[in-house]
């Protein structure tokens, strides 16, 4: 099979691909993708199978093009999460302590020496006096797999920490220790929030979803950092509430023309997950899900198919999978039809999101293209195919 890789991804993942497999970043019409933050487009690739995300954020992805042409998009959640949790902390603390402006000023003295540099030194400190951490409250909005370590790292740094995610998962909230609270709403999490930081995915309900009225609900001169998506952020009000004080300085990952100007901003050049460790551990967990997918065709962190994994017995010779729309029936009717065409079932495995209905059905003999046809005229497929062990 062809791959396709887009960005730089680490050799420790592309090794893992055996010599089976062509791996390049200027193949074409390739089965599988590899891809950090580049934008894919499903329709640019007929034969594509599957897109495996190293890293968490799929919007790079035209994720409704991939369920309707039957493409599984995997991401590989948690692999970056310490690598941006550890910045954000490092950044909150350079923010407090007006570490950017104090460097800047010792960078203006380096033609001065002796008595007349310690002089402008002693004279000018002063003016980046900053505040401690301890005991400020750090709100953090989202608590997926990077919001849970911010917040946990927070309380290491002895502040008082109050989370919100509208839609927690039960995995990432048992992470979070015990001392962190919890708020029933984003209005009751930013009222007390001295520096907020935001952790969460882009879509349509998060986009812009900090804007004036949000900022307007923390208290005067809090700290905002954004480490998420810089569309979850409206700039235009972050610049308004800068200029008015209810800011005190904004912190991302992202570097805006309209921002980066501005005294009051600190950006790093989007490296929330730069570290080699991260970009090892995304490379390794992106090319093990789609290994699995393209060669068993098992889903393990996909964004758009259920999870479903089988490991195939001794008298499997031929693994048929079919994915379709999530109707009622769509069991029996592959059932009857395999077993029309005299087809012996050894196991049958199905899985469904609400979305797609993901079938691994492992047969005793090969089928035909007829058979393929006879499902695949089916109104609800949307695609078979087969994977073969004999």
């Amino acid at each position: 099979m062809k791959i396709k890789v887009v960005n730089s991804i680490a050799s420790e993942g592309l090794n893992l691909f055996s010599d089976s497999y062509v791996v390049a970043d200027d193949v074409q019409d390739p089965e599988g993708i590899i891809v950090r933050s580049s934008n894919i487009d499903v329709d640019d690739y007929p034969s594509l199978l599957a897109i495996a995300r190293a890293g968490a954020g799929v919007n790079n992805i035209t994720l409704d093009k991939a369920i309707q042409k039957g493409v599984c998009v995997f991401n590989t959640p948690g692999a970056n999460s310490n690598a941006v949790a550890e910045l954000v902390m490092v950044m909150a603390g350079i923010g407090a302590r007006n570490i950017m402006p104090g460097i800047d000023f010792c960078r203006s003295l380096a033609h001065l020496e002796g008595a007349e540099l310690q002089g402008q030194v002693e004279q000018g400190k002063s003016a980046f006096r900053g505040m401690e951490l301890a005991g400020k409250t750090l709100g953090v909005l989202g608590l997926g797999q990077i919001g849970v370590r911010v917040a946990n790292r927070g309380l290491s740094q002895l502040m008082k920490v109050v989370g919100f995610d509208p839609q927690p998962a039960l995995e990432n909230i048992h992470s979070l220790l015990p001392e962190v609270s919890l708020a029933r709403s984003v209005k009751a999490m930013v009222a007390s929030a001295n520096i907020l930081t935001i952790h969460v995915p882009l879509s349509g309900k998060t986009t812009g979803m900090v804007n004036k009225e949000l900022i307007a609900q923390l208290p005067k001169g809090a700290m905002l950092i954004n480490y998420s998506r810089q569309e979850v952020v409206v700039e235009e009000d972050v610049e308004q509430g800068l200029a008015s004080g209810q800011l005190s300085l904004y912190i991302s990952d992202f570097p805006s023309n309209r921002l980066l100007s501005n005294a009051k901003v600190i950006t790093t050049p989007h490296i929330g997950a730069s570290t080699e460790e991260s970009e090892e551990q995304c490379a390794t967990m992106a090319v093990g899900e789609l290994l699995a997918y393209l060669e068993y065709g098992s889903v393990v962190r996909s964004v758009n198919f259920p999870t479903v994994e089988s490991i195939p017995g001794d008298l499997v010779h031929t693994r048929l999978i079919m994915i379709n729309r999530d109707t009622p029936g769509m069991i029996g009717f592959a059932s009857q039809l395999l077993g029309g065409y005299g087809i012996n079932i050894v196991s049958y495995l199905n899985e469904s999101n609400g979305h797609i209905g993901y079938n691994i059905i492992d047969l005793s003999s090969a089928v035909t293209e007829e058979i393929i046809t006879a499902i695949n005229s089916h109104a609800d497929v949307i695609r078979t195919r087969t994977i073969s062990f004999a």
